[in-house]
């Protein structure tokens, strides 16, 4: 064996016995942090555990919350436990998990004093849950996203609305609905001008009439009015698209679409430049 080769090899041992070393290390310390939390009283679990959430170390709570219920599964703490643990995995941005922790609660205490807060943080969890990263870090517009969470958002804050309408999570989850159906309207009318750039206009009308039968009094019910009257001179109907554009002129006097200055879409040079983020007619308003 050569002298290099000889040092190579024991290179290599050496990084193999690091890397094995900083390995058991993280093991160990993983092993000692669940020994610490192994046959504790059931009141001192939950104080560690919720002194964690008062410092906002999510994750530690989480542990802790779910060695206590391993070691208590019944009582009132490990009740609170398992609340805690849910707002905890939210707090994480673990939206599935938190999910899947307060639909376990709800199947196991139907009737709990705090059931309605539980559907509320499942509100919230699903108001954030597969768009918030793509939100975040490229400022995509939501309401061009899949709408099957936020859907499943709103029914968990109707859910607290109808059920619990004295809850103090009512009016917050009243409010929440509200920005919702906003966030479903403006989807309805993105798609509606997708169809009426490209002609289809008995598609965007169809669309337009979606938006106005369903959320009445949205954010952009003018706009799909203008829609509705633009669709139908598109489709040679006079007197329909006057009757939008004299309802248009009723509630909206200002409106562009009524100069001719709406909708007003992005130029075709954005489609080639990746750069450039995502872009509707409603984004030029």
């Amino acid at each position: 064996m050569t002298q290099r080769s000889a040092l190579l090899r024991t290179t290599a041992l050496l990084l193999a016995i690091t890397v094995a070393g900083s390995g058991c290390a993280r093991m160990g310390k993983m092993f000692k942090d669940e020994n610490a939390n192994e046959g504790q009283p059931v009141e001192q679990l939950y104080d560690k555990g919720h002194t964690s959430m008062k410092n906002g170390n999510w994750a530690s709570a989480e542990q802790t919350y779910k060695r206590l219920v391993a070691q208590y599964p019944y009582g009132e703490y490990t009740e609170q436990a398992l609340i805690e643990t849910a707002y905890a995995q939210f707090k994480s941005g673990k939206h599935d998990d938190a999910i899947s922790s307060i639909d376990r609660f709800i199947r196991t205490y139907p009737t709990h004093r705090n059931i309605a807060y539980l559907y509320y943080l499942r509100g919230l969890a699903n108001s954030n849950r597969d768009t918030v990263f793509l939100q975040r870090v490229w400022r995509l517009d939501a309401s061009r996203r899949d709408m099957a969470t936020p859907h499943q958002a709103h029914n968990d804050f109707s859910i607290v609305v109808d059920r619990y309408p004295n809850s103090r999570y009512a009016e917050d989850a009243r409010k929440r609905m509200n920005e919702l159906s906003d966030l479903f309207a403006r989807h309805e009318l993105d798609v509606a001008l997708y169809y009426l750039r490209r002609t289809a206009y008995v598609a965007s009308a169809t669309r337009a009439k979606y938006l106005l039968d369903t959320y009445p009094q949205s954010t952009y019910e003018n706009d799909a009015m203008a829609t509705l009257a633009a669709a139908y001179t598109g489709l040679g109907n006079e007197a329909l698209a006057s009757e939008a554009k004299r309802v248009l002129q009723e509630k909206a006097p200002n409106h562009p679409y009524l100069a001719g200055k709406w909708p007003d879409y992005p130029g075709n040079w954005r489609k080639l430049n990746p750069f450039a983020g995502e872009k509707s007619a409603l984004d030029m308003d």
